[in-house]
């Protein structure tokens, strides 16, 4: 049964772009299917997670981590008698925005991009579903609803201050209420963001041999997790252990947040969608404890992983490679492809419209296309 401060798709504020809803779907699976459908999201197959996308075929993706933060915030959503739907959706499409290479690439075009205004890969994702996308023949992007676009834009919480320019030029055309928090929905998706990364960097990092079993056995949830499996699986197969083990950490960070969260919306009083964006305080998170737990293992990975020599070095590579893209578009717009000549026509004699063309098409590129261009155009 929903949940009273569930999303109801029947009182959903609609599209931009009036359509008639389907008898069969509805609009919060209508969103999380175009956004299956988009070529930004197909293109996550191939843009990095930590590692670069061709290092090695059983690392995450970014498309492989929106599958599996939909996965979670599913199970979440059915818990706490929320629209799955919705949560999945924008789940599936937090990550659109992102550049090639990870944060590394963000950090680069955020740098390039500071004389223009910035670049945000939330900010990013917004402009790809309201605009860049150009399947549909009666409006640009994928007219999602209201809820699916609020919880893209604010799911870590409300937007203040001083706007990313692509959030504020579409806020400006359709008010998304920045300055409240998002739906439970919204949240949802942001802490199972949370729980996926800090589930498989764990397991990526392992694989690729960063740190090994014994450097983690002192990080709290992790030491009683392999407790746990060994003394009921003595000898246990060493790639089962650590599945096994990993799975019980996966599970404890879940079982947290359904069980604080529950508490949190009961303490509410919340008795309507419109109550959870107005409490001024997020409803969905992790225990106290389990926060302390996770910071202490995120402090791990950013050391043993995210800063390891061999990534700190790759880093530095595709740093290059969107350095050296960005400001060669920049000034030889014609090497950019034909379908891009009318947006660098109608950004004739402004600097910053053209910057904004050129950081939007390297932000679509994947690792492998970014690379292939790099050797193309520069050598």
């Amino acid at each position: 049964m929903s949940a009273p401060y569930a999303s109801d798709p029947a009182r959903a504020r609609g599209r931009r772009w009036p359509e008639e809803e389907m008898s069969f779907r509805s609009c919060f699976q209508r969103d999380r299917d175009r956004i299956i459908h988009a070529s930004a999201f197909r293109r996550l197959k191939h843009k990095t997670q930590v590692f670069v996308e061709h290092e090695g075929d059983y690392y995450r993706t970014r498309l492989t981590h929106s599958i599996e933060v939909a996965q979670v915030a599913r199970t979440i959503a059915g818990a706490l008698g929320l629209n799955d739907c919705l949560t999945e959706a924008i789940a599936l499409a937090h990550d659109l925005g992102h550049p090639p290479f990870g944060h590394t690439g963000e950090d680069a075009l955020q740098s390039l991009m500071a004389p223009y205004g910035g670049f945000d890969h939330n900010a990013q994702a917004i402009k790809i579903v309201t605009r860049l996308e150009c399947h549909y023949a009666d409006f640009d992007g994928l007219n999602l609803t209201w809820e699916c676009l609020e919880g893209i834009a604010k799911h870590n919480g409300p937007v203040t201050g001083d706007l990313p320019f692509a959030l504020a030029d579409y806020n400006a055309e359709h008010d998304l209420e920045l300055a409240t928090h998002a739906s439970a929905e919204a949240q949802v998706a942001a802490l199972s963001d949370d729980i996926a990364y800090n589930n498989h960097d764990l397991h990526d990092g392992l694989r690729a041999g960063l740190f090994d079993e014994t450097d983690i056995a002192h990080l709290p949830l992790i030491a009683p997790a392999y407790a746990e499996v060994d003394a009921s699986y003595p000898g246990l197969d060493p790639i089962r252990r650590r599945h096994e083990a990993l799975r019980r950490v996966f599970g404890a960070m879940v079982s947290d947040v359904v069980a604080t969260s529950k508490r949190l919306l009961a303490d509410s009083g919340a008795e309507a969608v419109e109550d959870i964006r107005h409490l001024g305080r997020p409803v969905i998170r992790f225990s106290d404890q389990m926060w302390a737990d996770l910071t202490e293992i995120r402090s791990f990975l950013f050391q043993n992983m995210y800063r390891a020599p061999s990534v700190m070095e790759k880093r530095e590579e595709v740093t290059l490679i969107v350095t050296d893209l960005f400001p060669l578009f920049l000034h030889q717009p014609d090497l950019l492809p034909d379908r891009w000549a009318a947006d660098v026509d109608r950004a004739e004699g402004d600097a910053t419209a053209l910057a904004r063309v050129v950081a939007d098409y390297i932000a679509g590129m994947t690792d492998r296309f970014a690379l292939q261009e790099h050797a193309r155009l520069i050598g």
